[in-house]
């Protein structure tokens, strides 16, 4: 590189500026703002290298958290998808088929609409048994959405030779148990597999209110504290009277709560709903 080529530093400024202050008057004017202009262009040029700087390490690390993303995405879809495989979903539009016999066809519908797949991405366990249908697509806002929620639905109640109910018929799935009957007020409560929640429907004159039943049953999670940090346990009792504890792993309340429920939903399908727990601290 020749000199002309180097770029001048701080030093060689101060020289130039000292030599102008030398030049004649009417020199030493136009030179002068020749070198302002010069301090104003590197001021500039400091700048835009600075900006340029700023802009690659946002890019960087913007890059790096997509990729992390990414990679989350790929994992909950491969969760999402491992589940409809367990569960036999083919996917919008098609007939549901055997578990583990034919692999999803997923279309873009299936993805917007699926609340499994926005319950996974939330960071909550997929549930370990099929959710009830509507009009042949998984119903899973039925089990997961707000518990006092009403859902205005076709249904029938099938009933034997003795008019004894057998069965019921809600969104076009016929795989709905009736639990109990109030023949008077036209109300049922029924169990979708005899799994899940139970709800209560009502019969009315062209169509029919389904609502979740509260909680019947309660269990204790026992809050226990060591060296600052939290443990839970969920109290289980067992048929012959004796007790089982099950370790939850949570450090929140929140997260205890939550595998509590998918414990249930694995070990005891058919209670799922149906408990509420409170912390017991010790």
């Amino acid at each position: 590189m020749s000199h002309l080529d180097t770029p001048l530093d701080a030093d060689d400024l101060m020289t130039i500026s000292e030599r102008i202050a030398k030049l004649p008057a009417a020199e030493a004017e136009w030179v002068s703002l020749l070198l302002q202009e010069l301090l104003r262009a590197r001021a500039r040029e400091a700048e835009l290298l600075a900006g340029e700087a700023t802009l690659r390490r946002e890019t960087e690390a913007h890059s790096a958290e997509l990729d992390d993303h990414l990679a989350q995405l790929a994992l909950d879809t491969a969760e999402w998808l491992k589940t409809l495989w367990n569960v036999g979903y083919m996917g919008a539009g098609n007939f549901r088929a055997d578990p583990r016999s034919n692999f999803p066809s997923i279309d873009l519908e299936d993805i917007r609409k699926s609340s499994l797949f926005a319950r996974i991405r939330q960071g909550k366990h997929a549930l370990p048994f099929a959710p009830p249908t509507r009009q042949g697509l998984p119903w899973h806002e039925l089990l997961e959405g707000r518990a006092e929620q009403t859902h205005m639905v076709n249904a029938e109640v099938i009933r034997d030779e003795a008019d004894l109910p057998i069965g019921a018929i809600i969104e076009g799935c016929a795989e709905w148990q009736v639990i109990d009957e109030d023949a008077e007020q036209q109300e049922f409560i029924v169990q979708y597999q005899g799994k899940g929640p139970r709800y209560r429907l009502l019969l009315m004159d062209t169509t029919a209110r389904l609502h979740r039943e509260p909680p019947s049953m309660t269990r204790k999670i026992h809050l226990q504290g060591h060296g600052g940090f939290h443990s839970y346990t969920l109290e289980w009792p067992e048929a012959d009277d004796r007790k089982q504890f099950v370790p939850l792993r949570a450090a929140t309340w929140a997260r205890a709560e939550s595998e509590a429920e998918h414990w249930l939903a694995t070990t005891h399908p058919e209670m799922y709903g149906q408990v509420r727990f409170e912390v017991c601290e010790q």
